[in-house]
């Protein structure tokens, strides 16, 4: 069984309040020398079949579709291994 990552964030134009949100937090909880802050989302996908180029553009294809806004996000997929 291998694990494969997708992790979404928005596209470097796209306004990100929640980050900014916690970027003005942080030196109020201490947490100072933080430049910018951008919020995303991470899934991890537990794959029962070995990961090849077909399973590969299966899920390439479901991120493009369906877990990210394609118009606003941009993603990134990895294979981990397994633990």
């Amino acid at each position: 069984m291998a694990r494969v990552v997708v992790d979404v964030m928005l596209k470097p134009e796209i306004l990100d309040p929640q980050g900014q949100a916690v970027q003005r937090a942080l030196p109020r909880l201490g947490f100072e020398g933080i430049a910018d802050v951008r919020q995303g989302k991470r899934f991890e996908l537990e794959v029962a079949e070995p990961v090849d180029e077909a399973a590969l553009a299966r899920i390439h294809e479901m991120a493009e579709t369906f877990l990210a806004n394609t118009v606003i996000e941009d993603f990134v997929i990895k294979v981990e291994e397994s633990k």
